[in-house]
């Protein structure tokens, strides 16, 4: 019987020493989760976030009608339609504006519809250059050579109050 007796407090220290091993681990992986769980949901945010951001469009005023020639090409500046508030100087986008005729515009964006790269005006050719992969557009910014698919991008313009305005909107590339 002394055996008996031997065994039951064991049994019951085994048993005390089982619930307090459960009740640590099922702790820990509660803790575990909760964790996962606050660092992961800003990043599934972030990840998610553009599927809910309305496209921002917003006109900027690039300069006063009197400022740009009949047939000439130039580039002009603005600010983003949505910057950050710490964006800085990388809160400035750019596109290429002509004065067509006396009262219309048209603009091209400054990226390559390839990738992306800053294109250039080169007004003696009279044809934008991407340097990244020798892409060249005409001067109404359809294709002229390289590996491009898609013309430039244009953004509307409009006269109003004798400012000459851009429709901006987020950097546009194509897919």
């Amino acid at each position: 019987m002394a055996v008996d007796n031997k065994q039951a407090p064991e049994s019951s220290g085994d048993a005390a020493l089982f619930s307090r091993r459960a009740f640590l681990s099922k702790l820990t992986l509660a803790a575990g989760g909760v964790v996962t769980g606050l660092l992961g949901l800003p990043v599934v945010g972030f990840l998610l976030s553009p599927l809910f951001r309305p496209d921002t469009e917003v006109w900027r005023a690039v300069g006063a009608l009197s400022d740009f020639e009949i047939g000439e090409t130039v580039a002009v500046t603005f600010l983003d339609p949505s910057p950050a508030p710490w964006a800085g100087i990388a809160a400035r986008t750019a596109a290429w504006l002509r004065r067509v005729d006396e009262t219309q515009f048209i603009a091209f964006s400054v990226h390559c519809s390839h990738l992306g790269c800053p294109v250039r005006w080169q007004r003696e050719a009279r044809l934008f250059m991407c340097p990244c992969h020798g892409g060249v557009f005409h001067s109404d910014g359809s294709v002229a050579a390289g590996p491009l698919r898609e013309p430039l991008a244009g953004y509307p313009v409009r006269v109003r109050d004798g400012q000459v305005e851009i429709r901006t909107t987020a950097i546009p590339l194509a897919g």
